[in-house]
C-alpha cells in the first residue's frame, strides 16, 4: 500500500516509478488517486463543519428554551434536522470516495528501489555472480555420460514419479513421488529447514495453511491476483508461507527492542497456487504444480536494517545450493520483472542440464514499508511517541520440488541413477543413490 500524502506531496514520483514498473497511463492513474483524495477531503471537511455547526445549535436549543424563546429553539431544532442531513450525506460520499481511493491504491505495485535496473521483462535482469560446484561434471552443466535426461523422463524411468495417476485423481499438475524419490524429497526438505534453523538462525514456525482474504491483501496477493489463488469455503490456501508468517506481526506495534535484531522465521509447508495464465509453460514435470512444498524465510526489520537483511537472506537460500553442489546464479531482476509488493528482488537460477539453462529456484525480495502498510505493522523507537511502519522481506530457502527437479538433473549417471548429494545421505540413511 502506498501513502497518499507521499503522493499528494511527490506526484511525479509516482509517475515515473509506476511508469518505469510497466503501468500504462501513470499519469492518468495519479490524477485520478489525487482527484479522489481531493474528494475524500472535501466530505471530510464538509461533514466536520456540519458536525461542528450542530453541536453548537445544539446547545443553543437549551438556552432558547431557557428564555421560552419557542420561536428560536423551534428554528435551531430544524437547522439541527438539517445540519444531521449534511453529516450523513457528507458520511455517505466520505465512504463511497474513500473506498475508492483505498481500492485504487492496492491496486498498485510497490515502486521499485533506485538501483533495480530499468526492463521490461526477464531480459532485462542483470547477473550479480555465478557459483559452480567443484563436483564432478557439475560446472556450467558439463556432462562426461552423455546427454541429461529430463527430470519428468528420468522419474518414470526409475518408476518413482508418476504423473498419469496424480491426474486421474486429481487433474494436471500433480505428481505422485514413490520410494526413494519421495524419500528424497522429503530429505531435501528437512535438509533445508534444519540449515536456516540451526545454521543461520531463523525461528521455525508451523502456520496454518488456510488464511482469510485479510492476510492475502496484506501480503499483496489479494485482490490483484484472486485467480492463481485456491478458495475453500471462506478461506484461501497459501501460495507460499510468505503469507502466514509475515501476517504475524499483523496489527502490532512492536518496540525497538524487538527488531535490534531482526526478526526471523521460517516454515516448511505445502504450497497452492493456481498458475492461471500460465498453460503452455512447464505443464510437464516439477517444475510448475498446482501443490508443492517450499522452506519460506521471512524477516521484519527496521527500516535501516533491511537492505543489509536483503544480502543477507540472499546468502542463506544460496549456502543451500552450496552445501548441494548444485551450480547457480544470482540475477538482479529488473523493475518490469518484480513482484508485485517487491521493490529490489534477487532471483537464484539453479542449472538445469536438460534444458541447456537456469531456472528461477528462490526469490529474495525486500518489500520496505509496502506489506506493512497493508497490515498495520509497526514499531515504535526508544523515547518516541509516534510509531513506524517495519519493513517486511520474504525469500525462498529454497523450493523444494525445484531442488528436487535440479538434483535429478546433475546427479543423474548414464545408469539412469541419481547419486544422493553427499549433505543430504543423513537424511537418507546412509543411502548413495536412487534408483540403485
Amino acid at each position: 500500500m502506498h501513502d497518499i500524502r507521499a503522493i499528494r506531496e511527490n506526484p511525479q514520483v509516482y509517475v515515473a516509478g509506476w511508469s518505469s514498473r510497466g503501468v500504462d497511463g501513470a499519469d492518468g492513474l495519479v490524477a485520478d488517486i489525487l482527484r479522489l483524495d481531493a474528494e475524500l477531503r472535501r466530505a471530510q471537511t464538509a461533514g466536520q463543519d456540519a458536525l461542528s455547526k450542530r453541536n453548537a445549535a445544539s446547545k443553543l436549543i437549551g438556552a432558547a428554551m431557557g428564555r421560552k424563546d419557542m420561536a428560536e429553539a423551534d428554528r435551531l431544532k430544524a437547522e439541527v434536522e438539517a445540519l444531521k442531513g449534511e453529516i450523513a450525506a457528507a458520511a455517505e460520499v466520505e465512504a463511497s470516495v474513500g473506498k475508492d481511493l483505498r481500492d485504487l491504491l492496492a491496486a498498485q505495485k510497490n515502486l521499485a528501489a533506485d538501483d533495480v535496473p530499468d526492463g521490461e521483462d526477464e531480459a532485462g535482469n542483470v547477473e550479480v555472480s555465478a557459483w559452480a560446484s567443484e563436483r564432478e561434471g557439475a560446472p556450467g552443466g558439463a556432462r562426461s555420460t552423455g546427454p541429461a535426461k529430463d527430470h519428468a523422463d528420468l522419474g518414470e524411468a526409475l518408476g518413482l514419479l508418476d504423473f498419469e495417476a496424480a491426474a486421474k485423481m486429481s487433474g494436471a499438475r500433480f505428481a505422485v513421488l514413490k520410494g526413494q524419490l519421495a524419500r528424497l524429497e522429503r530429505a531435501v526438505g528437512q535438509f533445508m529447514l534444519d540449515m536456516q534453523t540451526d545454521q543461520h538462525g531463523y525461528l521455525e514456525v508451523n502456520p496454518p495453511y488456510l488464511v482469510r482474504d485479510e492476510a492475502m491483501f496484506g501480503t499483496g496477493q489479494l485482490p490483484k491476483f484472486e485467480e492463481d489463488l485456491f478458495r475453500v469455503g471462506e478461506h484461501l490456501l497459501i501460495p507460499t508461507a510468505e503469507v502466514s508468517l509475515t501476517n504475524l506481526v499483523r496489527e502490532t506495534i512492536l518496540s525497538e527492542d524487538d527488531l535490534a535484531t531482526p526478526m526471523r522465521m521460517t516454515a516448511l509447508t505445502p504450497c497452492f497456487r493456481a498458475e492461471a495464465g500460465s498453460a503452455g509453460r512447464d505443464t510437464r514435470g516439477l517444475i510448475r504444480q498446482h501443490q508443492f512444498s517450499k522452506v519460506e524465510m521471512v524477516s521484519i526489520t527496521r527500516p535501516e536494517d533491511s537492505e543489509a537483511e536483503h544480502e543477507r537472506m540472499t546468502g542463506c537460500a544460496e549456502a543451500v545450493l552450496k552445501a548441494l553442489e548444485l551450480p547457480f546464479r544470482r540475477m538482479l531482476l529488473c523493475k518490469g520483472d518484480m513482484g508485485f509488493s517487491a521493490q529490489k528482488t534477487f532471483d537464484l537460477e539453479v542449472w538445469l542440464p536438460s534444458q541447456g539453462t537456469y531456472r528461477e529456484i528462490s526469490s529474495c525480495s525486500n518489500c520496505g514499508d509496502f506489506q506493512a502498510r497493508r497490515m498495520d505493522a509497526r514499531f515504535k523507537r526508544a523515547g518516541e511517541k509516534k510509531t513506524e511502519f517495519v519493513h517486511t522481506l520474504n525469500g525462498s530457502g529454497l523450493a523444494v520440488g525445484r531442488t528436487l527437479v535440479a538434483i535429478m538433473e546433475n546427479y543423474q549417471d548414464g545408469d539412469g541413477r541419481i547419486a544422493v548429494p553427499t549433505a543430504l545421505r543423513p537424511y537418507m540413511g546412509g543411502l548413495t543413490h536412487v534408483g540403485a
